[in-house]
């Protein structure tokens, strides 16, 4: 008999990265965590409203993965597992909604707070670790002062912890346990010597041990395979219907995002 090994979920997941990073009990490790990524010591914490009301009725509420009050500023976390085209503009406007409402005191206007993003991202093409987006001109001018996104390439990240480089993993241990497994975590915890990992251990150890969690996570994962499913069957047809009317290959593959080889498959 083959015995299958139960899948272990990270923090790559956003539900489990909120179930762990959301607890009160667990501010010193989003502070750890935070203060890593924007090289700011942060002093208070305070956990905002995740839905976000919009002012057109025709809109979806936007739902953050985390949004933070600090003493620094408003700071918004997204979890994006996969690289979708609509991820950047999406986040964007996230974050662009938060800055208009924040930046507006009274009748004046303000930049004395950070309005801050991070993106953990996984599956793009980032060359750096972590790129930094702030509103500048060409000449690198800032037009606003406080504003910035940071999107960070988590597949670089783990790459730090495959090189074995000690100085690295400790510099950067805080994004490094977020997707590593119990085995590697084990690991991480002997060489940083550091209670905040040994914390998130135990912690992302307790989800994955919660029946009612993991059953949550799978029918939840079972939906997107499916919604996918119905997605993809979807583009399939709106190619087939391109290719009928003699239209470029490349031109249905930037409309649908079906790969080149997938659409001339289609016209065999």
């Amino acid at each position: 008999m083959i015995e299958t090994k139960e899948k272990f979920y990270t923090s790559r997941n956003d539900r489990v990265f909120k179930e762990i990073f959301m607890k009160e009990e667990n501010k010193d490790i989003l502070k750890s965590l935070l203060e890593s990524i924007l090289k700011l010591k942060i002093s208070d914490i305070k956990f905002l409203n995740l839905e976000r009301n919009v002012d057109n009725i025709k809109v979806r509420r936007k739902h953050f993965d985390l949004f933070l009050d600090t003493d620094i500023g408003k700071v918004q976390v997204e979890v994006n597992a996969q690289s979708q085209k609509y991820i950047h503009p999406r986040n964007a406007a996230f974050i662009f909604d938060i800055y208009s409402h924040e930046v507006k005191k009274g009748e004046d206007y303000t930049e004395k707070s950070l309005v801050v993003q991070i993106n953990l991202s996984y599956k793009i093409n980032n060359e750096e670790m972590i790129r930094e987006y702030k509103i500048r001109d060409k000449h690198n001018n800032e037009f606003i002062k406080n504003f910035i996104i940071y999107d960070i390439n988590m597949e670089k990240v783990k790459d730090i912890w495959y090189s074995k480089s000690k100085k690295e993993i400790e510099n950067n241990k805080y994004l490094i346990m977020l997707d590593l497994d119990l085995e590697e975590l084990n690991e991480l915890s002997k060489i940083s010597k550091d209670r905040r990992v040994n914390k998130y251990m135990d912690e992302v150890k307790r989800v994955n041990e919660d029946p009612e969690f993991r059953e949550f996570i799978s029918a939840e994962e079972d939906n997107r395979k499916i919604e996918n499913s119905i997605k993809k069957e979807e583009k399939i047809e709106i190619a087939k219907n391109m290719l009928f009317r003699d239209m470029d290959i490349k031109l249905i593959s930037e409309i649908t995002s079906l790969t080149e080889d997938e659409i001339k498959v289609l016209n065999n």
